[in-house]
């Protein structure tokens, strides 16, 4: 018996990688929070499969429903949305599963930043404006931020910011960025990326929370703010360039 933890992606059913969809089938038990997973993606589970919805458990239910599975020699398919690597709480999960002697298996899936960054239909890393991508959020109720993580340190580097978790809180990341990034840098929130009633909100930090207000955005978006949200004059990598000598291009430089 094995517990296999999916990250399912951001929304939509087909973003979810060949593997998640496979082992979902191929399980008789499946473990989802109902207000994250489409409930599409349950159509894959086999017949007569154990399906619970574990938005309603706290920790020790959820590890309960895992542990009569492996008793029972049952393999469960453990669903949660995005990429398990970030803020997916699979963590203290694993942690009990070790403890108790039961095997598992992690799938990794597609994360929302590049839901919504596929959305927008920009790269998030340009040449010249910035290289660097912050995957980080504000302190909520689930989880504080270390104080070294604030967002004011990291918008002393100028990278692009993707700020998950914290949409309720938009006018707090204005006021803690604007200092760094200046009122007319580019913003764009994007709200249940991937999904069919998936909203794009352009603006800057001058007028971002407005617009996040006038559009009453209040849980499941995703707010990136960086010069290379709005950059066109940007340099081009060297990558494909005529004088760039590389492995698989070997004499481009001469």
């Amino acid at each position: 018996m094995t517990v296999h933890f999916i990250g399912v992606g951001p929304g939509a059913p087909d973003l979810i990688t060949l593997r998640g969809r496979d082992l979902i089938a191929a399980c008789p038990v499946c473990l989802y929070a109902g207000s994250l997973i489409p409930k599409a993606m349950l159509g894959w589970c086999p017949p007569g499969a154990r399906i619970v919805d574990t938005a309603p458990l706290d920790l020790d239910a959820i590890v309960a429903e895992i542990a009569a599975a492996h008793q029972a020699g049952r393999d469960v398919a453990r669903l949660h949305s995005g990429d398990l690597s970030i803020w997916s709480a699979c963590g203290e999960q694993m942690r009990r599963l070790d403890a108790l002697g039961i095997p598992y298996t992690v799938t990794p899936g597609v994360p929302a930043f590049s839901a919504a960054a596929a959305a927008l239909k920009r790269e998030l890393t340009l040449p010249g404006v910035a290289q660097s991508l912050v995957l980080t959020r504000t302190s909520g109720r689930a989880s504080a931020m270390p104080e070294a993580e604030k967002l004011a340190t990291f918008a002393t580097s100028g990278a692009t910011l993707a700020i998950h978790l914290s949409i309720h809180v938009v006018e707090q990341v204005v006021t803690e960025l604007t200092p760094f990034y200046g009122a007319d840098c580019p913003v764009a929130v994007v709200f249940r990326a991937s999904w069919p009633d998936e909203r794009i909100l352009r603006g800057t930090l001058a007028d971002i929370a407005e617009t996040v207000r006038a559009a009453a955005l209040e849980r499941t978006a995703l707010i990136l703010v960086g010069p290379a949200l709005g950059a066109e004059d940007f340099g081009e990598s060297a990558l494909y360039s005529t004088g760039y000598d590389r492995r698989f291009r070997p004499g481009g430089g001469q």
